[in-house]
Formats: C-alpha cells, structure tokens, sequence
C-alpha cells in the first residue's frame, strides 16, 4: 500500500467521479484508474461502484476513508510547516461552525486572518454541534465551535462564552410587546413564532429552559435555516429566539428588535472542540484564537451581561 494510491484514494472519494479527480491531481485518468485497481487487489475488495452518479464508495472504502483521512491531514501540515523556511505561518485550516457564530463573525474574522496570515487557506464547514463534533473525533476536521452539548465529550472542550438567547421581532411587528418578558409571557402573548427544529441545537436550548419552567412554546414555522428564519422575521409578523451575535448587523441597522428574556434567562454555551490527541498545527491555533476572540468581543458588544451565571442549568 502506497502513500501515492491512499493520496488517488482519498481524492476520489472527495470527488466522486475519476474526471474531477484525475483533474485535481493532475494526472490522467487511467493512471488513476491503474493506482486504484492496484490498491483494491491490495485490500482484497472492491472500493468503489460505478454508477450513473459517478463512483460510489463501498463500506470499506469509507472505513478506509475514515482511517487514512487524519494521517493524511497531518502529513500535508508537517509538510507545509517545513517547507515554510521564513518564518511565517503556513498550511490549511479546516474548521466547523455552527450557523449561528457563521453568521455573526466568520466573514470579519476570515478577513483579518487573510490579511495577517496570506499563506494560510481557510476551509469552514457548517452544521449542527453534534455533527460538527463527530467530524472533529473523525479527523474530518481541525476543530469546530459548538454550543455545548447535554452528553459528555471524547474531546478537549474549551469554554468560549456564555451567551443569552432573546426574542426577535422585525421593526413593523404588530404586537406591542415590553422590552422583557418570561418565557411565560411569550407563551401567552399569542405570537407567531418561528424556530428551529428539534434536530438544532438552539431549540434544545430553547426546549430545555421551557420544560424546567413548565412552559410550552408551540412554534407556527420550524426552519433549521437560519438565514430563512431572519428573513421570515423580517418580512412577516413573526417572532424568533435566537442569540444576538445571530443577528448582529440587522439590530445594529435597526432591521430587527431584541426584547430580552427573564426569568429564566437563556443562556447557551458556546464552546470549542479539538481532539486530544491530534493538536492544533500553527495555523490553526491562530486562526482558532481570532476567532474566539471576535466571538468574545462581538458578545460583549451585544450583551454586557452575558457571562452572567444561567438560571437553570442547560448542559
């Protein structure tokens, strides 16, 4: 087994078709074809399918998949990091967020990164925090930033920041509503709500605060999206529940309206995963460090008092 083929291997599972692998490498096709058929004979079975949707990898071939990928990862870091003679810090970042932080930081933090680290790539995923959190334990990806979860971890957990969840309203909302209520009131105000599913980690959140406190939220809309959720909020007399780094632009324009929420007070745990045995390589502990801090500073921006200890406890 060649470092070469694992190399053809790995990149025709990320494609799917040997036209878009054989490109990415620059080889020729039936080269590819040939390191492919030898590493099957090699392991005795056969890796891909053919099919009209292009080559569809076989359960060994995703348990290869799932082995090879971190060696890989960490091969192309150490090579990136001795190759890089003047100092300067080099490679490729491959993180996971969930929406709501990509929403409120990414595109600022990416940025400033590219200006201070240029020959640094950045890769960022999205998703829910336990999908995230399976990809970082797989090697998939470097870290991931996640609201943190119920169940423990197999992974280093570091605390991010305490963050309160509040209800939105766009400006020409018809309800008269206070600046602060309960999850009571909201229950009893007879608002249209719009939330995310139950597959979220927001309305795990939500629903955990609603449940000690014996209230039941009954939303009109479930959407996991949460571009869709802003805009459907914006453009309706819907109300949501959301942290505000979600919406941070919009309330700043005066587009959208926070009423805080008391008594209980939702707060989320945002935190990042790595995993224990594989460090971060330099770029991304940089660009991991960016990142938490914009998330921090955008945090205190929005709500002072969002360190504050929870009223009942999320997990």
């Amino acid at each position: 087994m060649e470092f070469r083929q694992i190399q053809y291997f790995i990149c025709l599972f990320e494609e799917g078709t040997v036209t878009k692998a054989a490109r990415r490498l620059n080889i020729v096709q039936p080269a590819l074809s040939m390191q492919i058929s030898k590493l099957e004979q090699e392991v005795g079975q056969r890796l891909f399918e053919r099919s009209p949707q292009g080559m569809l990898p076989t359960a060994t071939a995703r348990h290869m998949y799932r082995l090879f990928l971190p060696i890989m990862r960490d091969f192309s870091q150490a090579r990136d990091e001795v190759l890089c003679n003047d100092g300067e810090i080099a490679g490729h970042v491959n993180i996971g967020l969930i929406a709501s932080i990509t929403e409120g930081v990414l595109a600022e933090t990416m940025t400033k990164f590219s200006a201070s680290h240029p020959k640094v790539s950045v890769t960022v995923a999205d998703g829910y925090s336990a999908t995230l959190s399976d990809w970082v334990a797989g090697g998939q990806l470097d870290a991931a930033i996640i609201n943190k979860p119920r169940r423990p971890l197999a992974l280093s957990v570091d605390h991010i920041v305490d963050e309160e969840l509040v209800l939105i309203t766009g400006t020409r909302h018809a309800g008269n509503l206070p600046a602060r209520l309960t999850l009571g009131q909201i229950a009893s105000q007879n608002l249209s709500l719009v939330l995310t599913t139950r597959r979220h980690g927001l309305r795990h959140i939500i629903d955990s605060f609603a449940q000690h406190d014996n209230v039941e939220l009954a939303p009109s809309l479930e959407v996991d999206s949460l571009v869709t959720v802003v805009k459907l909020v914006e453009q309706n007399q819907l109300a949501t529940i959301l942290p505000r780094i979600a919406v941070h632009d919009r309330l700043r324009a005066g587009i959208l309206r926070a009423h805080a929420i008391v008594s209980p007070r939702l707060i989320r745990q945002v935190v990042s995963v790595v995993h224990p045995r594989r460090p971060l390589n330099p770029a991304a502990a940089a660009f991991m460090a960016m990142l938490t801090r914009q998330i921090r500073l955008r945090a205190q921006e929005q709500a002072p008092g969002a360190n504050a200890a929870p009223d009942s406890p999320v997990g």
